[in-house]
């Protein structure tokens, strides 16, 4: 069985990271969408409401898993006997920090492979920290985040 791990921190998720998600479902037989706990950073939306929300959003494609994790991606991937990590890359900037990743995840383990997936041009400037910052300055972010989404960065930010 081919799987693959889509990591990221989701906060919150917008309708670019489902589009990876979903094309990902595509090419391997399970695509687990791997939730970072980064206690350093400070998130929006917590651990749980992020899962949460991926979950409900993820539930239409069959293949696909949510779950959460902290430390070493490489960890999370022997732990699901998993042997590729999705990356969405939107620009030639996203590339230069990805690919450092890919070859330190690489370095630690010689069985992982990453592979890029361009985002689709309509979601190329789309991040969950400009959807929150138009979110916090009451901006239109309809059409950016799943309906759901939107619901939760209004009551957040009392639109």
């Amino acid at each position: 069985m081919r799987i693959a791990v889509c990591p990221g921190s989701f906060d919150p998720v917008t309708n670019g990271h489902l589009d990876i998600i979903a094309r990902a479902s595509k090419m391997f037989d399970k695509v687990i969408v791997a939730v970072l706990h980064n206690s350093s950073k400070n998130s929006l939306f917590t651990l749980e409401e992020r899962v949460e929300m991926l979950r409900i959003n993820c539930e239409g494609i069959g293949n696909v898993e949510v779950d959460s994790f902290s430390g070493l991606l490489i960890d999370f991937l022997k732990l699901k006997d998993a042997h590729v990590i999705i990356k969405g890359l939107r620009a030639v900037s996203d590339f230069e920090y990805e690919m450092q990743m890919a070859l330190m995840n690489r370095k630690l383990d010689a069985d992982i492979e990453t592979v890029f997936m361009m985002t689709s041009s309509k979601y190329s400037y789309l991040s969950s920290s400009l959807v929150k910052e138009v979110a916090r300055h009451k901006g239109c972010i309809h059409g950016l985040v799943p309906n759901m989404v939107e619901e939760e960065l209004k009551k957040r930010f009392n639109i």
